[in-house]
């Protein structure tokens, strides 16, 4: 249960950290000026990039850390659906964090 949970906290802090440059091109496309509002949280992106990859290395270890064997020796353990459903959402969480901390240095060629 910790490493969706670490998971889905670390996306969240990247899509925060990138509040201040996300949030007027967002804003914009609805028709609303936001930058104002956006640029608040400027201050505030190291400390929720500090977070994000905090919560991304948690959500990491506990993931991928050696799990108690279930099965003896010598035989195969498979890995349950919820262990392979929660890796796939693991490195979801990481591109969204990665696209969205990185937004800044990207986004001027997108307009």
């Amino acid at each position: 249960m910790k490493g969706p949970l670490a998971a889905s906290g670390s996306a969240l802090a990247g899509i925060a950290a990138s509040a201040c440059c996300i949030g007027p091109l967002v804003l914009s496309l609805l028709g609303v000026s936001g930058a104002a509002f956006a640029q608040r949280f400027e201050p505030l992106r190291p400390y929720f990039l500090v977070a994000t990859y905090a919560l991304l290395g948690a959500a990491f270890y506990l993931t991928y850390r050696p799990a108690k064997a279930a099965c003896g020796p010598g035989e195969a353990c498979e890995l349950t659906r919820a262990n392979r459903v929660g890796r796939v959402m693991l490195w979801i969480a990481t591109a969204v964090a990665i696209l969205a901390t990185t937004f800044p240095w990207y986004s001027q060629y997108l307009f």
